[in-house]
C-alpha cells in the first residue's frame, strides 16, 4: 500500500462512517488507528508495526482528540516534534467544539480543525471536500522517506 491515509478514531461508530465516507472519495487505502499509542506505533513503525515499511508515509492522517492511551494532541505533538512526520498534514476530525482544543490543535501544528457533523448527509459531504482538497487540489510535500529513521 503506497498510498493511504491513516485514520486515528477510537468510536466503531464514527470509524465505519468515516470509512464509508471516505471510500467514496478516494482510491487510496485506509489504515485504521483505533487509540494514540497504536497511531504513533503505526507512524514510527514500533511495536505491532515494527515490520512495516516505514518509507510509506499516510498521505494525511485524519486524527480524533479524545482517545484511549495518548490523547490526539499528544499524538500531534509527538508527530510535529520528530522530522520524520513532521510535514504529514494532519487534520483534526473530532466532535470537540470546546475553544481551548481548537487553539491547542492549530498551536501544535494542526494543519485544518473540522467538527463530525451530526447527520450523515453532511457528514459524506464535508468528507467529500476534505478528500478532495488534501488529496487533489493541495500540493502535498515530497514523500521522501518520510517514517523512516
Amino acid at each position: 500500500m503506497n498510498k493511504m491515509i491513516l485514520l486515528v478514531e477510537d468510536n466503531p461508530d464514527d470509524e465505519a462512517l468515516t470509512l464509508r465516507a471516505v471510500r467514496k472519495h478516494m482510491p487510496y487505502g485506509i489504515v485504521v488507528a483505533r487509540d494514540g499509542a497504536e497511531a504513533l506505533d503505526f507512524l514510527f513503525g514500533s511495536g505491532r508495526f515494527a515490520d512495516r515499511d516505514t518509507s510509506v508515509c499516510p498521505l494525511l492522517v485524519l486524527l480524533d482528540l479524545k482517545l484511549p492511551k495518548v490523547n490526539g494532541l499528544e499524538v500531534l505533538r509527538r508527530m510535529r516534534d520528530d522530522v520524520r512526520t513532521r510535514m504529514i498534514p494532519v487534520v483534526i476530525f473530532t466532535s470537540s467544539t470546546e475553544e481551548q482544543d481548537i487553539s491547542d490543535s492549530y498551536n501544535l501544528g494542526a494543519n485544518s480543525y473540522i467538527r463530525k457533523p451530526v447527520d450523515y448527509n453532511q457528514f459524506c459531504s464535508d468528507m467529500k471536500q476534505v478528500m478532495t482538497y488534501w488529496l487533489s487540489v493541495n500540493q502535498l510535500p515530497p514523500q521522501r522517506n518520510c517514517c523512516a529513521d
